[in-house]
Protein backbone atom coordinates (compact mmCIF):
# COMPACT_ATOMS: atom_id res chain seq x y z
CA UNK A 1 0.00 0.00 0.00
CA UNK A 2 1.36 3.42 -0.96
CA UNK A 3 2.20 6.03 1.71
CA UNK A 4 -0.45 8.43 0.37
CA UNK A 5 -3.12 5.75 0.68
CA UNK A 6 -2.00 4.96 4.24
CA UNK A 7 -2.12 8.67 5.18
CA UNK A 8 -5.66 9.05 3.81
CA UNK A 9 -6.84 5.91 5.63
CA UNK A 10 -5.37 7.06 8.93
CA UNK A 11 -6.89 10.53 8.52
CA UNK A 12 -10.31 9.05 7.78
CA UNK A 13 -10.04 6.74 10.82
CA UNK A 14 -9.13 9.64 13.08
CA UNK A 15 -11.97 11.69 11.64
CA UNK A 16 -14.45 8.88 12.24
CA UNK A 17 -13.09 8.42 15.77
CA UNK A 18 -13.45 12.14 16.52
CA UNK A 19 -16.98 12.16 15.17
CA UNK A 20 -17.86 9.09 17.22
CA UNK A 21 -16.54 10.79 20.35
CA UNK A 22 -18.44 14.02 19.74
CA UNK A 23 -21.81 12.48 18.88
CA UNK A 24 -24.49 13.76 21.23
CA UNK A 25 -22.47 16.51 22.90
CA UNK A 26 -18.99 15.09 23.33
CA UNK A 27 -15.78 17.12 23.35
CA UNK A 28 -14.66 17.73 19.75
CA UNK A 29 -11.13 18.52 18.63
CA UNK A 30 -12.26 22.07 17.84
CA UNK A 31 -13.67 22.50 21.34
CA UNK A 32 -10.51 21.16 22.91
CA UNK A 33 -8.32 23.43 20.79
CA UNK A 34 -10.44 26.45 21.77
CA UNK A 35 -10.12 25.60 25.46
CA UNK A 36 -6.38 25.24 25.15
CA UNK A 37 -6.10 28.60 23.41
CA UNK A 38 -8.49 30.53 25.69
CA UNK A 39 -7.27 29.04 28.96
CA UNK A 40 -3.53 29.43 28.39
CA UNK A 41 -1.55 29.85 31.59
CA UNK A 42 -0.09 33.25 32.37
CA UNK A 43 3.08 33.57 34.39
CA UNK A 44 0.92 34.15 37.47
CA UNK A 45 -1.11 31.03 36.69
CA UNK A 46 2.08 28.99 36.44
CA UNK A 47 3.20 30.26 39.82
CA UNK A 48 -0.15 29.35 41.40
CA UNK A 49 -0.18 25.92 39.75
CA UNK A 50 3.32 25.23 41.07
CA UNK A 51 2.22 26.23 44.55
CA UNK A 52 -0.92 24.05 44.38
CA UNK A 53 1.12 21.08 43.23
CA UNK A 54 3.14 21.18 46.46
CA UNK A 55 0.58 22.44 49.01
CA UNK A 56 -2.96 21.85 50.31
CA UNK A 57 -5.50 24.02 48.50
CA UNK A 58 -6.95 25.32 51.78
CA UNK A 59 -3.54 26.52 52.94
CA UNK A 60 -3.16 28.59 49.77
CA UNK A 61 -6.76 29.84 49.67
CA UNK A 62 -6.76 30.95 53.30
CA UNK A 63 -7.76 34.59 53.54
CA UNK A 64 -5.04 36.27 55.58
CA UNK A 65 -7.29 39.28 56.19
CA UNK A 66 -9.65 36.96 58.09
CA UNK A 67 -6.90 35.29 60.13
CA UNK A 68 -7.04 37.63 63.11
CA UNK A 69 -7.40 36.30 66.64
CA UNK A 70 -10.84 34.82 67.28
CA UNK A 71 -13.08 36.70 69.69
CA UNK A 72 -14.08 34.02 72.20
CA UNK A 73 -16.41 36.20 74.30
CA UNK A 74 -20.12 35.37 74.21
CA UNK A 75 -22.82 37.51 75.78
CA UNK A 76 -25.06 34.47 76.30
CA UNK A 77 -23.43 31.13 77.10
CA UNK A 78 -24.76 27.95 78.68
CA UNK A 79 -22.68 26.11 81.32
CA UNK A 80 -19.81 24.14 79.82
CA UNK A 81 -19.69 20.36 79.99
CA UNK A 82 -17.19 17.66 79.04
CA UNK A 83 -16.51 17.26 75.33
CA UNK A 84 -17.24 13.90 73.72
CA UNK A 85 -15.59 12.07 70.82
CA UNK A 86 -17.49 10.04 68.22
CA UNK A 87 -14.20 8.82 66.68
CA UNK A 88 -14.61 7.09 63.29
CA UNK A 89 -18.38 6.78 63.39
CA UNK A 90 -21.36 8.69 62.03
CA UNK A 91 -23.10 9.06 65.39
CA UNK A 92 -22.93 12.86 65.68
CA UNK A 93 -26.75 13.04 65.94
CA UNK A 94 -26.66 10.77 68.99
CA UNK A 95 -23.79 12.64 70.65
CA UNK A 96 -25.50 15.98 70.12
CA UNK A 97 -28.83 14.67 71.38
CA UNK A 98 -27.25 13.21 74.51
CA UNK A 99 -25.34 16.45 75.08
CA UNK A 100 -28.72 18.19 75.28
CA UNK A 101 -30.18 15.57 77.63
CA UNK A 102 -27.26 15.64 80.07
CA UNK A 103 -27.22 19.44 79.99
CA UNK A 104 -30.92 19.51 80.86
CA UNK A 105 -30.29 17.10 83.73
CA UNK A 106 -27.43 19.23 85.08
CA UNK A 107 -29.60 22.35 84.83
CA UNK A 108 -32.47 20.68 86.66
CA UNK A 109 -30.37 19.23 89.49
CA UNK A 110 -27.90 22.15 89.66
CA UNK A 111 -25.17 20.02 91.29
CA UNK A 112 -25.21 16.64 89.53
CA UNK A 113 -23.86 15.55 86.16
CA UNK A 114 -24.00 12.37 84.11
CA UNK A 115 -22.36 11.05 80.93
CA UNK A 116 -24.60 8.72 78.96
CA UNK A 117 -23.47 5.62 77.10
CA UNK A 118 -23.62 6.15 73.36
CA UNK A 119 -22.66 2.49 72.84
CA UNK A 120 -25.82 1.36 74.65
CA UNK A 121 -28.18 3.39 72.50
CA UNK A 122 -26.21 2.67 69.34
CA UNK A 123 -26.71 -1.07 69.88
CA UNK A 124 -30.48 -0.63 69.82
CA UNK A 125 -30.31 1.90 67.01
CA UNK A 126 -28.61 -0.67 64.80
CA UNK A 127 -30.98 -3.46 65.88
CA UNK A 128 -34.03 -1.25 65.23
CA UNK A 129 -32.74 -0.12 61.85
CA UNK A 130 -32.19 -3.76 60.92
CA UNK A 131 -35.80 -4.52 61.83
CA UNK A 132 -36.99 -1.44 59.94
CA UNK A 133 -35.20 -2.71 56.83
CA UNK A 134 -36.48 -6.28 57.06
CA UNK A 135 -40.07 -5.28 57.79
CA UNK A 136 -40.04 -2.67 55.03
CA UNK A 137 -38.76 -5.32 52.62
CA UNK A 138 -41.77 -7.46 53.58
CA UNK A 139 -44.14 -4.51 53.20
CA UNK A 140 -42.80 -3.73 49.70
CA UNK A 141 -42.13 -7.32 48.62
CA UNK A 142 -44.79 -7.25 45.89
CA UNK A 143 -43.09 -4.31 44.17
CA UNK A 144 -40.52 -4.93 41.46
CA UNK A 145 -36.96 -5.08 42.71
CA UNK A 146 -36.19 -2.09 40.45
CA UNK A 147 -38.81 0.04 42.24
CA UNK A 148 -37.16 3.18 43.70
CA UNK A 149 -38.32 2.42 47.25
CA UNK A 150 -37.02 -1.14 47.11
CA UNK A 151 -33.74 0.06 45.65
CA UNK A 152 -33.46 2.66 48.42
CA UNK A 153 -33.85 -0.04 51.08
CA UNK A 154 -31.26 -2.41 49.64
CA UNK A 155 -28.81 0.38 48.88
CA UNK A 156 -28.53 1.35 52.55
CA UNK A 157 -30.15 -1.22 54.88
CA UNK A 158 -28.62 0.44 57.94
CA UNK A 159 -26.27 3.33 58.71
CA UNK A 160 -24.77 5.36 61.53
CA UNK A 161 -26.63 8.57 60.69
CA UNK A 162 -29.82 9.96 62.11
CA UNK A 163 -31.71 12.85 63.65
CA UNK A 164 -33.01 13.91 67.05
CA UNK A 165 -36.25 12.04 66.30
CA UNK A 166 -34.19 8.88 66.71
CA UNK A 167 -32.86 10.01 70.09
CA UNK A 168 -36.43 10.57 71.29
CA UNK A 169 -37.82 7.26 69.98
CA UNK A 170 -34.89 5.12 71.11
CA UNK A 171 -34.50 6.56 74.61
CA UNK A 172 -38.22 6.35 75.32
CA UNK A 173 -38.24 2.68 74.28
CA UNK A 174 -34.92 1.44 75.66
CA UNK A 175 -33.95 3.99 78.28
CA UNK A 176 -30.43 5.18 79.05
CA UNK A 177 -27.41 3.95 80.99
CA UNK A 178 -24.33 5.82 82.26
CA UNK A 179 -21.19 5.61 80.13
CA UNK A 180 -19.27 3.67 82.79
CA UNK A 181 -21.94 0.96 82.74
CA UNK A 182 -21.47 0.32 79.01
CA UNK A 183 -18.33 1.99 77.63
CA UNK A 184 -17.38 2.27 73.98
CA UNK A 185 -15.90 -0.67 72.10
CA UNK A 186 -13.55 -0.62 69.12
CA UNK A 187 -16.47 -1.29 66.77
CA UNK A 188 -18.71 1.41 68.23
CA UNK A 189 -15.87 3.90 67.74
CA UNK A 190 -14.95 2.45 64.35
CA UNK A 191 -18.20 1.32 62.76
CA UNK A 192 -17.25 0.69 59.14
CA UNK A 193 -16.40 -3.03 59.16
CA UNK A 194 -19.20 -4.01 61.53
CA UNK A 195 -21.71 -2.06 59.45
CA UNK A 196 -20.58 -3.67 56.19
CA UNK A 197 -20.92 -7.17 57.64
CA UNK A 198 -24.40 -6.53 59.01
CA UNK A 199 -25.41 -4.86 55.76
CA UNK A 200 -24.38 -7.93 53.75
CA UNK A 201 -26.28 -10.18 56.15
CA UNK A 202 -29.41 -8.03 55.86
CA UNK A 203 -29.34 -7.87 52.07
CA UNK A 204 -29.19 -11.64 51.85
CA UNK A 205 -32.01 -11.98 54.37
CA UNK A 206 -34.03 -9.37 52.51
CA UNK A 207 -33.89 -11.47 49.35
CA UNK A 208 -35.10 -14.52 51.31
CA UNK A 209 -38.07 -12.56 52.70
CA UNK A 210 -39.04 -11.30 49.25
CA UNK A 211 -38.96 -14.90 48.00
CA UNK A 212 -41.18 -16.07 50.86
CA UNK A 213 -43.76 -13.41 50.04
CA UNK A 214 -43.62 -14.31 46.34
CA UNK A 215 -44.21 -17.97 47.24
CA UNK A 216 -47.30 -17.03 49.24
CA UNK A 217 -45.97 -18.01 52.67
CA UNK A 218 -48.21 -17.12 55.62
CA UNK A 219 -47.55 -13.86 57.47
CA UNK A 220 -46.90 -15.68 60.77
CA UNK A 221 -44.24 -17.86 59.15
CA UNK A 222 -42.58 -14.83 57.55
CA UNK A 223 -42.52 -13.01 60.88
CA UNK A 224 -40.95 -16.03 62.60
CA UNK A 225 -38.20 -16.15 60.00
CA UNK A 226 -37.67 -12.38 60.34
CA UNK A 227 -37.32 -12.75 64.12
CA UNK A 228 -34.66 -15.45 63.61
CA UNK A 229 -32.81 -13.13 61.23
CA UNK A 230 -32.88 -10.34 63.81
CA UNK A 231 -31.54 -12.75 66.39
CA UNK A 232 -28.44 -13.24 64.27
CA UNK A 233 -28.03 -9.45 63.97
CA UNK A 234 -28.42 -9.16 67.76
CA UNK A 235 -25.57 -11.61 68.25
CA UNK A 236 -23.34 -9.76 65.75
CA UNK A 237 -24.00 -6.50 67.62
CA UNK A 238 -23.37 -8.12 71.01
CA UNK A 239 -20.04 -9.48 69.77
CA UNK A 240 -18.89 -6.11 68.40
CA UNK A 241 -20.48 -3.47 70.62
CA UNK A 242 -21.23 -5.53 73.72
CA UNK A 243 -24.52 -6.82 75.10
CA UNK A 244 -26.59 -4.04 76.73
CA UNK A 245 -27.30 -4.36 80.46
CA UNK A 246 -30.86 -4.90 81.61
CA UNK A 247 -30.05 -3.80 85.17
CA UNK A 248 -27.18 -1.95 86.81
CA UNK A 249 -26.09 -0.26 90.02
CA UNK A 250 -25.09 3.39 89.94
CA UNK A 251 -24.45 6.33 92.27
CA UNK A 252 -24.94 9.84 90.91
CA UNK A 253 -21.93 12.14 90.78
CA UNK A 254 -21.45 15.84 91.38
CA UNK A 255 -19.68 18.15 88.95
CA UNK A 256 -16.30 17.19 90.45
CA UNK A 257 -16.97 13.54 89.67
CA UNK A 258 -17.46 12.46 93.29
CA UNK A 259 -20.23 9.98 94.13
CA UNK A 260 -23.26 11.53 95.84
CA UNK A 261 -25.46 9.40 98.09
CA UNK A 262 -25.86 5.64 98.01
CA UNK A 263 -25.79 3.58 94.85
CA UNK A 264 -29.16 2.44 93.52
CA UNK A 265 -30.17 -0.38 91.21
CA UNK A 266 -31.86 0.69 87.99
CA UNK A 267 -33.22 -0.70 84.79
CA UNK A 268 -32.33 1.49 81.78
CA UNK A 269 -35.96 2.63 81.58
CA UNK A 270 -35.99 3.59 85.27
CA UNK A 271 -32.76 5.52 84.84
CA UNK A 272 -34.24 7.35 81.84
CA UNK A 273 -37.25 8.45 83.91
CA UNK A 274 -34.98 9.72 86.67
CA UNK A 275 -32.56 11.70 84.48
CA UNK A 276 -34.87 12.78 81.62
CA UNK A 277 -38.36 12.56 83.07
CA UNK A 278 -41.38 12.16 80.85
CA UNK A 279 -41.35 11.29 77.16
CA UNK A 280 -39.38 13.54 74.83
CA UNK A 281 -41.82 13.18 71.94
CA UNK A 282 -44.31 16.02 72.09
CA UNK A 283 -42.00 18.36 74.02
CA UNK A 284 -40.01 19.75 71.07
CA UNK A 285 -40.27 20.79 67.45
CA UNK A 286 -37.63 20.48 64.76
CA UNK A 287 -37.26 23.50 62.51
CA UNK A 288 -35.40 23.67 59.22
CA UNK A 289 -34.16 26.34 56.87
CA UNK A 290 -34.74 25.11 53.33
CA UNK A 291 -35.27 28.06 50.96
CA UNK A 292 -36.35 25.74 48.12
CA UNK A 293 -39.73 25.16 49.77
CA UNK A 294 -42.39 27.58 51.08
CA UNK A 295 -41.82 28.74 54.63
CA UNK A 296 -44.26 28.21 57.50
CA UNK A 297 -45.21 24.78 56.16
CA UNK A 298 -44.58 21.43 57.83
CA UNK A 299 -42.81 18.64 55.97
CA UNK A 300 -42.23 14.95 56.63
CA UNK A 301 -39.56 12.74 55.11
CA UNK A 302 -40.81 9.36 53.92
CA UNK A 303 -38.96 6.27 55.24
CA UNK A 304 -36.74 8.39 57.49
CA UNK A 305 -37.01 7.03 61.01
CA UNK A 306 -34.99 4.88 63.39
CA UNK A 307 -37.63 2.42 64.56
CA UNK A 308 -40.45 0.81 62.61
CA UNK A 309 -42.93 1.87 65.28
CA UNK A 310 -41.36 5.33 65.67
CA UNK A 311 -41.73 8.69 63.98
CA UNK A 312 -40.66 9.83 60.56
CA UNK A 313 -38.51 12.94 60.60
CA UNK A 314 -40.87 15.96 60.57
CA UNK A 315 -39.96 19.64 60.54
CA UNK A 316 -41.33 23.15 60.22
CA UNK A 317 -39.61 25.19 57.50
CA UNK A 318 -38.71 28.67 58.73
CA UNK A 319 -36.65 31.68 57.59
CA UNK A 320 -33.34 32.11 59.38
CA UNK A 321 -34.59 35.21 61.23
CA UNK A 322 -37.24 33.12 62.97
CA UNK A 323 -34.85 30.27 63.69
CA UNK A 324 -32.37 32.65 65.29
CA UNK A 325 -35.09 34.09 67.55
CA UNK A 326 -35.96 30.59 68.77
CA UNK A 327 -32.31 29.75 69.39
CA UNK A 328 -31.65 32.97 71.30
CA UNK A 329 -34.73 32.44 73.51
CA UNK A 330 -33.56 28.95 74.44
CA UNK A 331 -29.96 30.01 75.12
CA UNK A 332 -31.10 32.91 77.29
CA UNK A 333 -32.81 30.34 79.50
CA UNK A 334 -29.65 28.22 79.68
CA UNK A 335 -30.90 25.49 77.35
CA UNK A 336 -28.58 23.92 74.78
CA UNK A 337 -30.04 22.67 71.48
CA UNK A 338 -29.48 19.96 68.92
CA UNK A 339 -28.50 21.59 65.62
CA UNK A 340 -26.96 20.55 62.30
CA UNK A 341 -24.78 22.13 59.62
CA UNK A 342 -22.83 21.65 56.42
CA UNK A 343 -19.70 21.53 58.51
CA UNK A 344 -17.26 21.01 55.64
CA UNK A 345 -17.92 24.39 54.06
CA UNK A 346 -15.40 27.16 54.75
CA UNK A 347 -14.32 25.72 58.09
CA UNK A 348 -10.86 26.50 59.43
CA UNK A 349 -10.38 23.13 61.11
CA UNK A 350 -7.17 24.08 62.88
CA UNK A 351 -8.88 26.94 64.69
CA UNK A 352 -12.39 25.49 64.92
CA UNK A 353 -13.70 28.63 63.24
CA UNK A 354 -16.33 28.82 60.48
CA UNK A 355 -16.73 31.99 58.41
CA UNK A 356 -17.69 32.72 54.82
CA UNK A 357 -14.47 34.77 54.50
CA UNK A 358 -12.07 32.09 55.74
CA UNK A 359 -11.01 31.03 52.23
CA UNK A 360 -10.85 32.76 48.86
CA UNK A 361 -11.10 29.84 46.44
CA UNK A 362 -12.33 32.10 43.63
CA UNK A 363 -9.16 34.20 43.45
CA UNK A 364 -6.96 31.12 43.75
CA UNK A 365 -8.72 29.30 40.90
CA UNK A 366 -9.56 32.34 38.79
CA UNK A 367 -13.29 31.71 38.89
CA UNK A 368 -16.38 32.34 41.05
CA UNK A 369 -18.63 30.25 43.30
CA UNK A 370 -21.90 32.15 43.28
CA UNK A 371 -24.75 29.77 44.11
CA UNK A 372 -27.14 30.79 46.85
CA UNK A 373 -28.31 28.41 49.60
CA UNK A 374 -31.30 27.10 47.65
CA UNK A 375 -29.23 26.32 44.55
CA UNK A 376 -26.52 24.67 46.62
CA UNK A 377 -29.12 22.35 48.13
CA UNK A 378 -30.95 21.45 44.92
CA UNK A 379 -27.68 20.67 43.12
CA UNK A 380 -26.38 18.48 45.99
CA UNK A 381 -23.58 21.00 46.62
CA UNK A 382 -24.67 21.57 50.21
CA UNK A 383 -26.69 19.75 52.83
CA UNK A 384 -26.82 18.90 56.49
CA UNK A 385 -23.78 16.74 57.17
CA UNK A 386 -23.01 17.04 60.89
CA UNK A 387 -24.93 17.59 64.13
CA UNK A 388 -23.50 19.65 66.99
CA UNK A 389 -24.88 21.16 70.18
CA UNK A 390 -25.66 24.87 70.05
CA UNK A 391 -24.45 26.34 73.34
CA UNK A 392 -23.77 30.09 73.01
CA UNK A 393 -24.51 33.27 71.08
CA UNK A 394 -22.94 36.72 71.08
CA UNK A 395 -25.43 39.57 70.56
CA UNK A 396 -24.84 43.16 69.47
CA UNK A 397 -26.41 46.22 71.09
CA UNK A 398 -29.61 45.66 69.09
CA UNK A 399 -29.96 42.03 70.14
CA UNK A 400 -28.83 40.64 66.79
CA UNK A 401 -26.49 37.67 66.63
CA UNK A 402 -22.84 38.31 65.74
CA UNK A 403 -21.51 34.79 66.27
CA UNK A 404 -22.47 31.39 67.67
CA UNK A 405 -20.75 28.50 69.43
CA UNK A 406 -21.41 24.76 69.37
CA UNK A 407 -20.09 21.81 71.35
CA UNK A 408 -18.64 19.36 68.85
CA UNK A 409 -18.01 15.61 69.22
CA UNK A 410 -14.48 15.43 67.76
CA UNK A 411 -12.64 15.38 71.10
CA UNK A 412 -11.58 18.05 73.57
CA UNK A 413 -8.32 18.91 71.77
CA UNK A 414 -10.05 19.90 68.51
CA UNK A 415 -10.82 23.52 67.63
CA UNK A 416 -11.74 25.81 70.50
CA UNK A 417 -11.27 23.28 73.33
CA UNK A 418 -13.64 20.91 71.55
CA UNK A 419 -16.03 23.65 70.44
CA UNK A 420 -16.55 25.49 67.16
CA UNK A 421 -17.23 29.19 66.70
CA UNK A 422 -19.30 30.40 63.72
CA UNK A 423 -19.90 33.90 62.44
CA UNK A 424 -23.55 34.77 61.92
CA UNK A 425 -23.06 35.13 58.15
CA UNK A 426 -21.75 31.54 58.01
CA UNK A 427 -24.52 30.35 60.35
CA UNK A 428 -27.19 31.70 58.02
CA UNK A 429 -25.71 30.01 54.97
CA UNK A 430 -24.78 26.59 56.36
CA UNK A 431 -27.03 25.95 59.34
CA UNK A 432 -30.01 23.69 58.57
CA UNK A 433 -31.76 22.06 61.53
CA UNK A 434 -32.59 23.07 65.08
CA UNK A 435 -34.53 21.22 67.78
CA UNK A 436 -36.26 23.59 70.22
CA UNK A 437 -38.31 22.92 73.34
CA UNK A 438 -41.90 24.02 72.73
CA UNK A 439 -41.77 26.44 75.66
CA UNK A 440 -39.62 28.78 73.53
CA UNK A 441 -41.84 28.57 70.44
CA UNK A 442 -44.58 31.20 69.81
CA UNK A 443 -48.15 29.94 69.69
CA UNK A 444 -48.59 30.68 66.00
CA UNK A 445 -45.56 28.55 65.14
CA UNK A 446 -46.82 25.70 67.29
CA UNK A 447 -50.04 25.76 65.29
CA UNK A 448 -48.03 25.74 62.05
CA UNK A 449 -46.15 22.69 63.33
CA UNK A 450 -49.48 20.90 63.80
CA UNK A 451 -50.37 21.24 60.11
CA UNK A 452 -50.69 18.04 58.11
CA UNK A 453 -47.13 17.53 56.80
CA UNK A 454 -46.28 17.63 53.13
CA UNK A 455 -44.63 14.27 52.42
CA UNK A 456 -41.20 14.47 50.79
CA UNK A 457 -39.23 11.61 49.30
CA UNK A 458 -36.27 9.98 50.97
CA UNK A 459 -33.96 10.83 48.05
CA UNK A 460 -34.29 14.61 48.43
CA UNK A 461 -30.90 16.39 48.23
CA UNK A 462 -31.19 17.76 51.77
CA UNK A 463 -32.10 14.59 53.57
CA UNK A 464 -28.70 13.15 54.19
CA UNK A 465 -28.41 11.60 57.65
CA UNK A 466 -25.97 13.38 59.94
Amino acid sequence: MRKQTIFVAVAMALSLQANAQTKGGGISQEMLLKMQQEQKFTAADNAVANAIAANAIDDLAKNRKAAADIDTHFSIETPSQSITNQHSSGRCWMFSGMNVLRSNFAKRTDSLRVDFSQAYLFFYDQLEKSNLFLQSVIDLAKKDFEDPDVQFLFKSPIGDGGTFCGVADLTEKYGLVPKEVMPESFSSDNTSRMSKLITSRLREDGLKLRKMVAEGKKAAEIQKVKADMLGKVYKMLAMTIGEPPTQFTYAHRNKKGDAVGEAKTYTPQEFYKEVVGDKLNGTFIMVMNDPRHPYYKTYEVDLDRHTYDGHNWKYLNLPMDDIEKLAIASLKDGRKMYSSYDVGKLLDRKRGYADTENFDYGSLMGTTFGMDKADRIRTFDSGSTHAMTLCAVDLDANGKAKKWKVENSWGATWGQQGCMIMTDRWFREYMFRLVVDKKYVPEDMLKMNDQKPIMLTHDDPLFIDE
